[in-house]
C-alpha cells in the first residue's frame, strides 16, 4: 500500500503545470491532521510549494533546477477550481490594452471572491476584490477595457474610450457598447458619447 505522501505526489504529477493540490482532496485516505502533516513535510522537501492557505502546486524542473509555475497557469488554475473569475488588475489592462505605458511591478489581478495574496516562489501575486461590475464580462477584451477605464478613472475616459473605439475589435467594442447599461454613470456616458461619433463617422 502506498504511502500517503507518495499518494499526493503521484497525483501532483497528473496535474498540468500550476495545478492546484488542497489538502481537503485527500481526506479519503487519511484524517485531516496526518493529511496537513504530509502536505507539510512534502512542501519542506520541496516536492511541493505552498503557494496560500490550504492551496499547493508542485514545482516545475528546467535546466536551471526548480521553479514555480507560471503565475497565469496557477490563476487559470484556481479559477477553474472555485469557479470564480479572475481577471487583470486595471492597470494590467490599460497597459496590455496601450492604454499608459505604466507597469505594475507587483502582479494584481481582480476577482468577485474573497482577496488572497499568492506566494509564488519569490514572487507574491495579490487577488484583489472587486465589484461585479468590474468582472461581469470575465476575463474578455470587452472586460479588460471596462476594468482598465476604471482604473484610469473619469478624468481620462473620455481620451481613453476614443482610443478603445480604434484598437478594439469591431465584436468587442460592441460588447462594450451593450454592457453599458451595467456601469458606472460617466463611463456608460464617455462610452455613449464615443459611440455616437462613430454612428455619424466621426
Amino acid at each position: 500500500m502506498k504511502s500517503l505522501s507518495a499518494a499526493i505526489i503521484e497525483h501532483s504529477r497528473l496535474l498540468p503545470e500550476g495545478g492546484i493540490l488542497a489538502p481537503n482532496e485527500f481526506l479519503h485516505l487519511a484524517d485531516r491532521a496526518s493529511v496537513d502533516q504530509a502536505f507539510s513535510r512534502l512542501a519542506k522537501g520541496g516536492e511541493l510549494m505552498r503557494i496560500s492557505r490550504g492551496l499547493y502546486v508542485a514545482p516545475v524542473t528546467g535546466r536551471f533546477g526548480k521553479r514555480a509555475p507560471a503565475t497565469e497557469k496557477v490563476i487559470s488554475a484556481i479559477a477553474s477550481k472555485s469557479h470564480q473569475v479572475i481577471a487583470l488588475s486595471g492597470a494590467r489592462a490599460a497597459n496590455l490594452l496601450g492604454l499608459t505605458q505604466q507597469v505594475s511591478i507587483r502582479e494584481v489581478f481582480v476577482t468577485g471572491g474573497r482577496p488572497r495574496t499568492l506566494q509564488l516562489g519569490k514572487a507574491q501575486v495579490r487577488i484583489e476584490h472587486a465589484p461585479h461590475w468590474q468582472i461581469a464580462l470575465g476575463t474578455t477584451i470587452a472586460g479588460d477595457a471596462v476594468r482598465a477605464l476604471a482604473w484610469l478613472g473619469k478624468p481620462h475616459a473620455p481620451e481613453a474610450v476614443a482610443k478603445l473605439r480604434t484598437c478594439l475589435s469591431s465584436n468587442d467594442w460592441q460588447i462594450l457598447i451593450s454592457h453599458r447599461s451595467n456601469l458606472p454613470q460617466w463611463m456608460a456616458e464617455a462610452i455613449g458619447r464615443e459611440a455616437v461619433f462613430a454612428e455619424q463617422g466621426f
